[in-house]
């Protein structure tokens, strides 16, 4: 039976089966720590039930699509996810480029389903600290109004954050999702949660991406939270992503639809001024 005392340097023993020589300890975040071979590891401790499994899942799940790389899974339990520690360097027009065409690669990887959970991933997962349930349907509109858009303005108007007056103000484009939603598309195989503090810029010049919430959705998402919360050299990306895979016509008017659910999620987590942004866009796509 494993302490409940346990640290990030015990776990990372136990799960690698190395000895620990040094660790580091995030305050408020993963640690780093060095095996007795040299090793350098990152240990992170999950959120909530689930998380761990959740995202370890959804590392291996990216990484089967051979297209974007991720750290490397080294060990997980219900509490602890061991990977590889991936040295940072600076932001690079070239490997911007070069991971938008990564990111359409994965993206074309395909999914079972739109809301498909990472093979051996549950389907009650997470994004960030906040639940999120990865429930199959068929039709894009109707599942990321069902699925990922209205369970948050539930959540944010049971927390405060969202009036009930104002809830309508959401639902009225959740009804119109089939009209503005794009021509038809299959499930992407998607990262989840593609803010820049997701995008790792590694020291060889490659990108790789961290602490996804993996599943099926619409690729657009991914790109829409890339430009909701910025990223370096994003210019560059979609260049890279449009030339290996275009975006059907429009894709930039539909970018507020997709920012929905992040900015939704985030009302969750951090209240108000996320709420006021998300009905702002809400009533920008109202006028469309």
């Amino acid at each position: 039976m494993v302490d409940c005392g346990e640290g990030a340097g015990a776990a990372a023993a136990r799960l690698t089966g190395r000895p620990v020589s040094a660790e580091r300890t995030r305050s408020g975040g993963p640690a780093e720590v060095l095996l007795a071979d040299g090793r350098a590891v990152m240990v992170k401790r999950g959120d909530g039930p689930g998380a761990v499994r959740a995202e370890a899942a959804g590392l291996r799940w990216l990484a089967a699509a051979g297209a974007v790389p991720v750290p490397e899974v080294l060990g997980q339990d219900e509490r602890w996810l061991v990977t590889e520690l991936v040295p940072t360097g600076q932001p690079g027009a070239e490997a911007a480029t070069r991971f938008g065409a990564q990111l359409a690669a994965l993206h074309g990887s395909g999914a079972p389903a739109f809301g498909a959970a990472p093979p051996d991933g549950p389907r009650d997962a997470w994004i960030g600290r906040a639940p999120m349930r990865n429930e199959p349907g068929t039709g894009w509109p109707r599942w990321y109004a069902e699925q990922r858009v209205l369970p948050y303005v539930r959540a944010a108007v049971d927390q405060g954050a969202l009036r009930p007056g104002e809830a309508v103000v959401v639902e009225r484009v959740c009804e119109r999702l089939p009209e503005l939603a794009g021509p038809a598309e299959p499930p992407a195989r998607l990262h989840g949660d593609l803010w820049s503090g997701n995008v790792l810029w590694g020291a060889d010049g490659r990108v790789r991406l961290i602490d996804p919430a993996a599943h099926g959705g619409h690729r657009e998402t991914d790109l829409a939270m890339l430009r909701l919360f910025g990223c370096p050299f994003l210019d560059r990306i979609l260049t890279g992503y449009q030339d290996a895979a275009p975006l059907a016509d429009g894709w930039a008017e539909r970018v507020g639809m997709h920012q929905l659910f992040p900015l939704l999620v985030h009302a969750v987590l951090f209240g108000r001024s996320y709420a006021e942004q998300a009905l702002a866009t809400s009533r920008t796509i109202s006028d469309m």
